[in-house]
């Protein structure tokens, strides 16, 4: 299955975006990660993260099961639980195909799940956890995010969403997008057609939406990061 990821730093001082890939058994996770803040230690973080979830949910076939897996790990941490504490933090999702099974997506925070078809279809798997879905409010400031203590319940009671969402994608052959505010923000902000930035092979599509994303990101462009992906469709016979 091919695939590619891209990123530029845009104008932030540290690039803490990050992606990752993992095979078991016929089971392939895709991941990125958009780490909080600016720093060595969320960039280090943040690579770490990605690396554990891509493991944790080819393991278990599944998108939602491997990054809770890892989720509730970092949410047992006796420093998460306190509020004064200064820990690293990120955005993520994961997607995962299995042998004979429709592609999983799991969510935490305000990274992106696309899938587009043949036929030229974009579907948006995703949805947001910020305060703009929550309350119409800033799209900056996020509902959910890896290394948050709070549980499904908790998060569901304050904010009307539980910490990770889930969703499946279509059956069908697809091209799997995942992406970073700072790469989908821009482009959206521009009107642009997302789908327009999704030609070629993965490679090519990947440093041609960061590009753009950077290009139209106005006076301050943010870490921008895509992973691409070509993933088969589930076979019903296995």
């Amino acid at each position: 299955m091919a695939h590619a990821s891209a990123q530029l730093i845009g104008d932030r001082s540290h690039q803490c975006d990050a992606t990752a890939t993992y095979t078991h058994n016929g089971a392939r996770a895709y991941v990125l990660c958009d780490g909080i803040g600016s720093s060595d230690e969320v960039r280090d973080w943040t690579r770490t993260a990605a690396r554990r979830i891509a493991r944790a949910a080819a393991r278990s076939a599944d998108a939602e099961a491997g990054l809770r897996a890892v989720y509730d790990s970092y949410a047992a941490e006796p420093e998460r639980s306190d509020p004064y504490a200064d820990t690293p933090n990120a955005c993520a999702a994961v997607a995962v195909t299995a042998p004979g099974k429709p592609l999983t997506i799991a969510w935490c925070g305000d990274v992106r799940a696309y899938t587009l078809t043949p036929g030229g279809t974009l579907q948006c798997l995703t949805a947001d956890h910020n305060v703009r879905r929550v309350f119409q409010g800033s799209r900056n400031v996020v509902t959910s995010y890896l290394g948050s203590a709070k549980t499904d319940e908790q998060t569901k009671f304050r904010y009307g969403h539980p910490a990770i969402e889930s969703a499946s994608g279509p059956a069908e052959a697809c091209r799997l997008l995942l992406a970073s505010d700072g790469a989908y923000e821009p482009l959206e902000d521009s009107a642009r057609n997302l789908a327009n930035y999704l030609d070629g092979n993965p490679e090519q599509a990947s440093t041609d939406f960061v590009t753009s994303a950077v290009e139209h990101a106005g006076s301050y462009a943010d870490n921008a990061t895509v992973l691409v992906a070509d993933v088969p469709g589930a076979d019903p016979r296995e």
